[in-house]
């Protein structure tokens, strides 16, 4: 009998464990959603509408692609329900147009492109907007999710590839993945610290049913019970692909977390700041993120009056010439201050990793990424008050539990005083012939006296762009974009198309170096056939001159660096814009051609004039603070 029982508690085990197995499987397989959810297989919809669906349920106005087989469907589909889809010269361009969105309008940014080198292409720019800290969308196709992994066209293992770059990555197996999981990406995208989110869409998850059964169907199976086998799982594959797809699901945005300091931590810096006399402010490009609004902070910075410098996005927070905001001698500034408030500033290679702060001062950080936040602390500086949460807000509620303290005014006169000898001393520069040529500097003053008050500055570039950043002023909050941390080259076509886009009453300048306009200039055509007239002022001298400034003197050769001067004002004619050749015969005329431009703008003609420029001695530093 003992032996009885136990056979029979073996049996009974064994039944259980081929039961769970049997279920597990029916779970995994789809079969037990099937029971409870229709396949409706003579439905013409198709994924790529639930996607459009979500992203105007949640405010986008653009998707920024390059057309590819994979990502049909949903280009279609944005484009029925009145979200303008915008199609580019290269992906990268795609994913730095949907950056500039998202930075200027306070949404999430969103790109689409093919799968395989439609992908890989977009790395770089995908990159960038992870250390720009831009909440971004990236919709990807992909091979059908029975072939992946087995040599489809443009099959390979995109999940691992932006895993390292992206905040969340899914790869959609159901039709029915498509709306909740975008939701959930769009959350994730804006909460914390903003950055990209990445989603795969397999091919047979975007096609209707009609279209997906046709590769489903097998014309020879297999005899016998393998044939059966197959055949059952292929249909089961199928009917689960699309089981329970065009039910009825919720597709307003979810919350949307963001840290902020406590009440505590905001009381603390109040008493530290009401007690300092040199206090200064180093405001970076997360200032500039919702939800705050940046004319709100500029509002309280003012009331505050403590000397600002700003940086990155942050530029033209305070406009073109407010009595507070410093934009020279910052290291000098640094070592005399006895508080510093980095506002999400980060003490990286852009404050010599915290080295240029004095030991002596009192100094607050605020940052949502705790990483950033405390980056290089354990090295070369202390915070007095670490604060992991949204700086923005935090100016606003320090202002207001300071109303009716101001910093000492004889501080701020002293700094400006310094910022007004050095800006003579640099359009004393911007006079001086060069040896060929014309002047950078003088090219650059022109264009800032000259540009309208409304305009968006776009930097792409290095010598030409770091003398740009100390002599062009953006004349209000979102008015300056510029790479980041990254420092990424190639940046000019997609910022300014989404600029433009965003603000297209606005006059929208992209600064190049010669080197960094062969990336997009081919965006010519996309700015020619979008009707976005951007105009572009290219310092052309034939040359790589931020690498060639310490390679030739360190190393003693050229080599790489030499470029020509090239007839790039004929490539905007190529492209459908209007290109202008401007010498040093035409300085006289150089505040006529630049007022040309403007109106070839006005007109809808994407401009581009090509300066040929010569060397200065002025020396650019970092434009990312």
């Amino acid at each position: 009998m003992e032996l009885f029982g136990c056979i029979s508690s073996i049996l009974g085990y064994s039944a259980c464990v081929v039961l769970t197995g049997v279920l597990f499987a029916a779970y995994n397989l789809g079969v037990i959603y099937q029971l409870f959810h229709k396949t409706e297989t003579k439905s013409p919809r198709h994924g790529g509408e639930s996607v459009a669906e979500v992203l105007r349920a949640h405010g986008i106005k653009f998707l920024f692609t390059l057309v590819g087989g994979h990502i049909s469907p949903i280009l279609v589909a944005c484009e029925k329900v009145g979200i303008r889809v915008v199609d580019t010269r290269h992906e990268a361009t795609a994913v730095f147009a949907a950056d500039a969105v998202a930075r200027l309008s306070g949404t999430v940014g969103v790109a689409a492109v093919t799968a395989g080198p439609g992908l890989t292409n977009t790395v770089t720019a995908v990159k960038n907007a992870q250390m720009a800290e831009s909440p971004l969308l990236l919709l990807g196709g992909a091979a059908s999710t029975l072939l992946q992994g087995r040599g489809a066209l443009q099959d390979i293992d995109q999940m691992s590839l932006f895993k390292p770059l992206c905040k969340f990555c899914a790869s959609i197996r159901t039709v029915r993945e498509i709306v909740p999981t975008l939701g959930k990406a769009l959350a994730i995208a804006q909460s914390g610290t903003p950055g990209p989110v990445f989603i795969e869409f397999p091919i047979d998850t975007l096609y209707p049913y009609h279209l997906v059964s046709k590769e489903f169907a097998v014309k020879n199976p297999p005899k016998g019970l393998m044939g059966k086998f197959v055949s059952w799982y292929l249909n089961n594959h199928l009917m689960n692909l699309f089981a329970g797809a065009w039910e009825t699901r919720d597709v307003s945005p979810l919350p949307v977390h963001i840290p902020q300091a406590t009440d505590d931590q905001v009381q603390r810096c109040i008493e530290l700041l009401s007690r300092a006399k040199k206090p200064v402010i180093l405001l970076g490009s997360q200032a500039t993120l919702p939800p705050t609004p940046a004319e709100d902070i500029r509002k309280a910075l003012e009331d505050l009056g403590i000397p600002c410098f700003l940086g990155g996005m942050s530029r033209g927070m305070l406009g073109k010439d407010s009595p507070i905001h410093i934009r020279q001698n910052r290291r000098d500034a640094l070592k005399e201050a006895d508080l510093v408030l980095l506002a999400g500033t980060v003490c990286d290679f852009r404050l010599s990793y915290g080295r240029v702060l004095n030991r002596r001062s009192k100094i607050i950080a605020v940052n949502r990424d705790k990483s950033q936040l405390l980056k290089n602390s354990d090295m070369f500086w202390k915070p007095t008050i670490a604060i992991q949460g949204d700086a923005g807000s935090f100016i606003v509620r320090l202002s207001k539990g300071l109303k009716g303290h101001r910093c000492p005014e004889e501080w701020s006169q002293s700094l400006k005083a310094g910022d007004s000898t050095k800006e003579d001393a640099n359009r004393a520069k911007a006079n001086e012939k060069t040896e060929h040529h014309l002047n950078p500097l003088k090219v650059l003053h022109c264009v800032d006296e000259l540009m309208a008050d409304d305009s968006i500055i776009v930097a792409d570039g290095g010598d030409f762009v770091g003398s740009a950043a100390y002599i062009m002023r953006p004349r209000g909050p979102l008015r300056w974009l510029d790479p980041g941390a990254f420092g990424t080259l190639g940046v000019g076509g997609g910022f300014a198309l989404g600029a433009k886009l965003c603000r297209p009453e606005s006059e929208v300048w992209i600064i190049y170096g010669d080197g960094s306009l062969g990336y997009s200039v081919a965006e010519y055509d996309t700015f020619t056939r979008h009707k976005t007239p951007v105009i572009s002022v290219v310092g052309n001298d034939a040359c790589w001159s931020q690498i060639s400034r310490e390679q030739v003197p360190i190393l003693g050769s050229n080599v790489a660096c030499g470029l020509a001067f090239t007839d790039y004002h004929t490539v905007a004619d190529g492209y459908g814009g209007k290109g202008y050749l401007v010498r040093r015969e035409d300085e006289n005329q150089l505040s006529d051609i630049i007022k040309q431009a403007q109106r070839d703008s006005k007109e809808g003609k994407a401009t581009l004039l090509n300066v040929l420029i010569g060397k200065t001695n002025f020396r650019e530093g970092s434009i990312s603070v």
